[in-house]
């Protein structure tokens, strides 16, 4: 039986997909073929719950992107709940530098992936926009970066983040990177 996307599912069922996810992301990251069996034993759940919460490797693989982004998209919120609003932008765009490197390594199972070209894009856009758009409102609001930054202009200036590479020294050219970024966003702020 098929349960519809927007009922809650069960503590237990939300445990085991969550472990499934976590599980799915260190294993296909270290390696893009590591077999969707050996997944579900390391998460400690059978075929049948597996293959309940995907039906295939595609599936798998699209839903721990989406989760990714998902996680990196939320702790904006909570960036600024806890912090100034530039401090917040600022916390977050390290936060996505991590992503971004740690996406690196899911490259390769998201290429094996039959997914349409664009997709990985679409799934990515809405929940990160709308984290750019809630920092940058936050820091208009605070007048500490210009008023004229919409959340595409961002993701286009951070965009070099992608480039990096993740085996090499990137925490450091992502720190330099993020802080002319971060510079750009503060000239010409009411605040300043």
């Amino acid at each position: 039986m098929h349960r519809p996307k927007d009922t809650p599912r069960r503590s237990d069922a939300q445990r085991n997909r969550d472990r499934l996810l976590e599980v799915a992301l260190a294993e296909l990251t270290r390696c893009a073929d590591a077999p969707l069996s050996a997944i579900a034993k390391k998460a400690g759940v059978g075929q049948g719950t597996f293959y309940r919460n995907f039906p295939n490797r595609e599936s798998l693989v699209l839903e721990v992107y989406r989760h990714e982004v998902q996680q990196v998209s939320d702790a904006a919120a909570h960036l600024l709940a806890t912090r100034p609003p530039d401090q917040a932008l600022r916390a977050w765009m390290d936060r996505l530098a991590q992503y971004a490197m740690a996406k690196a390594g899911l490259v390769a199972a998201l290429r094996k992936a039959t997914t349409p070209h664009g997709t990985l894009a679409a799934v990515a856009r809405g929940p990160l926009s709308a984290a750019v758009t809630l920092l940058l409102t936050a820091n208009e609001e605070a007048g500490t970066i210009r008023p004229d930054i919409t959340a595409e202009d961002f993701l286009l200036a951070i965009a070099g983040l992608w480039q990096l590479d993740p085996h090499a020294d990137w925490q450091t050219r992502a720190t330099r990177l993020l802080d002319l970024v971060m510079d750009g966003l503060r000239t010409g702020a009411p605040g300043r």
